[in-house]
């Protein structure tokens, strides 16, 4: 099978995309963990074009995952054409992940391919994929050593696939979201050691929503106990600061229960893993993220 790009690609994509489709050859079908991030995107296309009716995609709902996601998820795999089941779960009835320590990815993810037995017993389908690509392998990503403890297939990896590639053929698919910024689960918004809770998780989603329609793509809102601390990319930062918007701003935040708001001036960076590495310790005073990841773990 030939690959279904609709753009020209170079040589050596080509060949990783040939890969990448013989990755899917043979199965009897598979199941995508699909978070509607580019990265899971792309191989819930390709799979769909190996597979047809027998690549399904599978999402976790629950209140780490913002509104909009979801929707994302359900427009995509519209988009594609691929079956989408939508499970329920609710990580907040995990303690070990409310306890928010460095292996909350871990506990995410393990409730996840948990949630995915029964659905494997019913449709027959006993591969699952995810969306982790060659760059991912570099970082500390405990979600990932839950996927491997299921057994979970990774053909990103398996094709050699780095985050330029996927963008690039995501793109030559014709794919709407080949250009989605990073995204993440709520829970990544706060810091390491401070307890999840359902109310920080919702005060989060709407901080950042708020701060999508005043026009910034990627943007996190950081929860420190009390202080908002908004992370844009760095050539918008001075936006923010516009008199009348940085007002409006500050009062849609305050509103939503935060005492201070604060703008990092590093502005927006993958996770918090190199400030640690540093030696910085994550937390209101410092300026820092949480750890990097896949999905749920990219914060």
């Amino acid at each position: 099978m030939q690959a279904p790009h609709l753009l020209p690609i170079p040589r050596d994509l080509q060949r990783k995309t040939a890969t990448l489709l013989a990755c899917f050859q043979g199965l009897d079908g598979v199941l995508v963990a699909f978070s509607g991030g580019v990265d899971s995107t792309l191989v819930l296309k390709i799979a769909a074009e190996v597979l047809g009716t027998r690549a399904t995609a599978v999402t976790a709902a629950s209140p780490t995952l913002p509104y909009e996601e979801l929707e994302a998820v359900r427009q995509l795999s519209q988009e594609i054409g691929a079956r989408l089941i939508v499970a329920s779960t609710n990580q907040l009835d995990i303690e070990e992940f409310v306890r928010n320590d460095s292996m909350r990815c871990y506990h995410c993810k393990t409730d996840l391919y948990r949630l995915l037995a029964p659905i494997k017993q019913d449709t027959g389908i006993a591969t699952i994929v995810d969306g982790a690509h060659v760059d991912d392998l570099g970082d500390d990503r405990p979600g990932m050593q839950a996927a491997r403890e299921f057994g979970v297939r990774s053909p990103l990896v398996e094709a050699g696939f780095q985050k330029a590639d996927v963008r690039t053929l995501a793109k030559a698919l014709g794919l709407s979201n080949w250009d989605k910024p990073a995204a993440a689960c709520l829970s990544s918004r706060i810091p390491r050691g401070t307890k999840i809770t359902e109310q920080k998780l919702q005060r989060v989603e709407q901080a950042e929503r708020l701060l999508k329609e005043e026009g910034f793509r990627q943007v996190r809102v950081r929860d420190h106990e009390g202080i908002a601390r908004i992370e844009v990319d760095p050539k918008v930062l001075l936006d923010v600061l516009e008199p009348v918007r940085r007002d409006r701003i500050t009062r849609g935040l305050k509103a939503l229960g935060f005492q201070f708001v604060t703008l990092d001036l590093e502005g927006y960076r993958r996770g918090g893993k190199t400030e640690e590495r540093r030696g910085v310790r994550a937390g209101p005073a410092r300026g820092q993220g949480q750890a990097p990841g896949q999905g749920p773990e990219q914060a």
